[in-house]
């Protein structure tokens, strides 16, 4: 399994426009490209990208997440200014058995959640026994975690009869293969608040569901998901964020938008298995009711305003020079599964058009 593909987060950010809309953003250019190809752990890129500073989260060569490059407020508490110690702000770490993420204290939800999918770790895979127990979710239940500080912690009673449901970030049916795993997806640090009907229980399912199909086309998939806080024009023209805060007292921030952001990767043929290629795409959805018939194409979002809009840097540009969009790799589509609907309905399928 390749630990090439690597994801940094953390850098400067900036506003994108209002609702879903996504300003035309300038690339800065790809760095000059070596005449050999890199190889980490007899793997390279195709086509071949200069080697990159390993960023925040990245790949260790087993395949699971790491987190590295956490040093710097450390070495900012060792300044004589900062001798009483250092007060943030700070992103808990957070690394579990299905996913790694970053807690933003001050919103009371993740800044981020990033997920390596696999047919394997979805126990799909002809190749790979299934685990002896599975998750069900029948039996985890929502919890506070304990590891983020009190003071900062988001709690169950800030969610009762708030209106909005306790918005997995991460599935549960992405941490089946044990129990441990997908209870550990029922940390309140795992949740930010969705509209529930219409969105969370809907729409949003089946984006989800479409990152999980995206296993059967790509031996590696890569799932970021970001709660963002979007402007919007108000009528004095200004551009501005609102957004409500649920729970008595006021705890937890209700985000205005949520984007998946994708990386896959595949062998570019049966005979070089170790040739990989790249493919990305973003998709930011509205918080809010979205009806069924409402194509997927509508969502799609430069991965770069993403990164503006959220303060992070998500790919390098060696990566983004590399990639192909998501939906030239495959067809990007999402299929209504509503259980509370027996009809079938081949007809709600949305197909996404490449890109021009």
């Amino acid at each position: 399994m390749s630990s090439l593909v690597q994801a940094a987060i953390f850098a400067a950010g900036a506003a994108v426009g209002g609702g879903v809309t996504a300003a035309v953003l300038s690339r800065r250019p790809a760095a000059q490209r070596p005449s050999v190809p890199p190889a980490v752990d007899g793997t390279i890129i195709s086509p071949s990208v200069p080697a990159v500073t390993p960023p925040v989260i990245g790949l260790g060569t087993n395949g699971t997440a790491q987190i590295s490059n956490l040093s710097s407020v450390a070495s900012l508490s060792s300044s004589a200014v900062l001798k009483y110690g250092h007060p943030g702000p700070i992103a808990d770490p957070i690394v579990r058995k299905a996913y790694v993420a970053a807690y933003d204290r001050r919103l009371r939800h993740p800044a981020w959640t990033a997920e390596h999918l696999t047919l394997a770790s979805l126990g799909k895979s002809s190749l790979v026994a299934p685990p002896d127990e599975t998750g069900d979710r029948t039996k985890s239940a929502f919890m506070e975690d304990d590891a983020i500080p009190a003071p900062f912690r988001a709690r169950l009673s800030d969610y009762l009869r708030s209106g909005y449901d306790r918005g997995h970030m991460v599935p549960a049916a992405d941490a089946k293969f044990s129990q441990e795993a997908m209870n550990e997806t029922f940390y309140l640090s795992n949740m930010a608040p969705q509209v529930g009907d219409g969105f969370n229980r809907h729409y949003w399912a089946y984006l989800e569901d479409w990152c999980r199909r995206l296993t059967g086309t790509f031996s590696d998939v890569y799932v970021f998901t970001v709660p963002l806080y979007l402007p919007n024009r108000d009528p004095d023209g200004k551009w501005r964020v609102t957004h409500e805060v649920i729970g008595s007292p006021p705890n937890v921030s209700v985000p205005t938008h949520f984007a998946k952001v994708v990386l896959t990767s595949k062998p570019t043929s049966p005979s070089t298995p170790n040739i990989l290629e790249l493919a990305m795409g973003a998709f930011v959805l509205p918080n809010a009711p979205i009806p069924d018939e409402t194509p997927l194409e509508r969502f799609v979002m430069p991965v770069d305003a993403v990164e503006r809009a959220a303060g992070l840097a998500l790919f390098s540009d060696a990566i983004k020079s590399t990639s192909k969009h998501i939906c030239q790799s495959t067809k990007c589509e999402v299929i209504v599964r509503r259980f509370d609907d027996t009809r079938k309905r081949p007809d709600m399928r949305r197909a996404i058009s490449a890109p021009k």
